[in-house]
């Protein structure tokens, strides 16, 4: 694994995603309404302390770690996720149609929250498609499926909400947005890659056949001001 993954939030805050980046010192974060992902310059618990002084709001918060952390009793840890980081360096050499595929923008936003909120592809809220270069798929003006980028540590960018309505599973809607995703990112020189629950073998199995490959485990803790 790259070291710059080894920490994609704290880097990402620090290098491609520093314009919407708050906080000091060792601590990183982005308004609640963008993402609730937090920062840290490394794994020490105590760290948290000074998030809880530097954010005034009890906004649920998520850290990514690929190994413990001990959270302190500022904090109230609200869920804890086991998944994998998975990394495209060459996908596989994939057609697709890209007619159906459209840009998303503020317009959509409404639609975008009403599709998460159904199928919890992660935290997405009101001003998350500022990370940029979200796309979807409509059937009868509906939003149907959408995929985008979230961080954007170094030369790595995440693709991030992807997901389907569950009345249009089985179209393949999800693969052509990945290989939208990802086409455009190694064309701009990024190299691809994406968080991903270890129990979602569906998702797991998709990107493998499109050439992700695990690159390691990644923890999510969700928690919130004690």
């Amino acid at each position: 694994m790259s070291d710059v993954l080894y920490n994609p939030a704290w880097n990402a805050l620090v290098t491609g995603n520093a314009a919407l980046a708050k906080g000091n010192g060792d601590v990183r974060y982005f308004d609640a309404e963008v993402s609730p992902i937090i920062g840290l310059a490394n794994f020490d618990g105590l760290l948290l302390n000074d998030l809880y002084d530097q954010i005034s709001d009890n906004t649920p918060r998520v850290v990514f770690t690929p190994e413990d952390i001990v959270i302190p009793p500022s904090w109230k840890l609200l869920k804890y996720i086991t998944g994998y980081q998975m990394v495209c360096e060459k996908p596989v050499n994939a057609e697709w149609e890209d007619d159906i595929i459209e840009p998303l923008t503020h317009e959509h936003i409404p639609q975008m929250l009403e599709l998460t909120q159904l199928t919890v592809p992660g935290p997405f809220s009101q001003r998350t498609i500022e990370f940029g270069y979200y796309e979807g798929i409509f059937e009868d003006e509906k939003l149907v499926a959408m995929a985008g980028q979230r961080l954007n540590p170094g030369i790595f960018t995440e693709i991030s909400a992807v997901c389907t309505h569950p009345q249009y599973l089985g179209k393949g809607y999800a693969r052509k947005l990945l290989l939208s995703q990802v086409n455009r990112m190694l064309a701009a020189g990024n190299v691809p890659f994406l968080h991903v629950r270890d129990d979602n073998e569906r998702a797991v199995n998709v990107y493998k056949h499109l050439g992700f490959k695990i690159s390691s485990v990644m923890n999510f803790h969700f928690m919130e001001k004690a």
